[in-house]
């Protein structure tokens, strides 16, 4: 029989934390005047009405120059060229398989654009479109990057580097991807033994750190060997982590996940999720975030 968690409710004590460089966002909800100055330009989530700049989403306002612009706090992904994307192959058709990768619409990616078993460069044939579900089929998850973005919002994949491809054992966690920051790479290996694709569309994939890299063959043959406990166990921590980040809305890039892993380790991996104890390890976290920035 599971055991049962059971707690009294305890007034939560207010914090007071060391307000970050930059000062608080301007947040703004649909029909909120974001500026009645004319001399500035509109940009996404704003419309113009009777001389004055509207927000058209909830969600921040930010300025580039004269553009201003809202970016929504929840909102499905808008794809740009360049976005390293987890995705689940959702169908096989002719010479492309369509991706879902939380966006309006499925994501498509080309044989054509795809690496051949063994990284092989040539002409795709026949027989390559025949043996479309040798290499993926329904349910597998890939790593791919963002190639163009078609005119209805759409987004074309690319999977042209032995980085990219299937993903073999591992954890996959949706969260919002407004939350998950743009960096150089999206790749990373973490000292604890893990690593983590931190997808700009809200899926992050965490598996474990491979021993080597450099006989991928073409980002096409999965490990399924048994993955040991102590890999599990961290997987686990981190994916709660993440959990507990995106339940505080903390950004999520390769420092804030490790920080907020290092404050959990006090604590069992299934009390992570406890909301006296989510609070307590992102609120160090972000401590340490500021401390770094300061």
């Amino acid at each position: 029989m599971a055991a049962i968690t059971m707690r009294l409710p305890v007034a939560r004590k207010a914090v007071e934390l060391s307000a970050p460089r930059g000062g608080e966002k301007h947040l703004v909800a649909p029909g909120d005047t974001i500026t009645t100055d004319t001399g500035y330009m509109r940009g996404h989530g704003t419309y113009v009405e009777e001389e004055k700049l509207i927000a058209s989403v909830a969600g921040a306002v930010e300025r580039v120059n004269k553009l201003v612009c809202v970016k929504a706090l929840k909102t499905r992904y808008n794809g740009e060229v360049g976005d390293i994307v987890v995705g689940r192959i959702t169908e096989v058709q002719q010479k492309r398989w369509k991706v879902e990768t939380n966006s309006r619409l499925d994501s498509v990616l080309l044989l054509s654009s795809m690496n051949l078993p063994g990284g092989e460069l040539r002409r795709r044939s026949a027989e390559d479109e025949l043996a479309m579900r040798d290499y993926l089929q329904e349910g597998d998850l890939i790593s791919a990057e963002v190639q163009s973005v078609f005119s209805d919002g759409a987004v074309s994949l690319h999977t042209r580097s032995l980085k990219y491809g299937k993903l073999g054992q591992g954890v996959l966690v949706q969260v919002s991807p407004s939350l998950v920051k743009r960096q150089k790479t999206h790749f990373h290996d973490l000292p604890c033994g893990a690593s983590v694709i931190l997808g700009n569309n809200g899926f992050i994939w965490i598996y474990p750190t491979p021993e080597q890299k450099d006989e991928e063959a073409g980002g096409f043959t999965t490990n399924l060997e048994p993955v040991p406990l102590s890999d599990r166990e961290v997987i686990s921590r981190l994916r709660n982590c993440i959990v507990a980040l995106v339940t505080q809305q903390l950004m999520l890039f390769d420092t804030s996940i490790l920080y907020c892993y290092e404050a959990s380790l006090p604590h069992q991996i299934k009390d992570i999720l406890k909301p006296e104890v989510m609070e307590e390890i992102v609120l160090e976290t972000r401590q340490r975030l500021l401390d770094l920035e300061g």
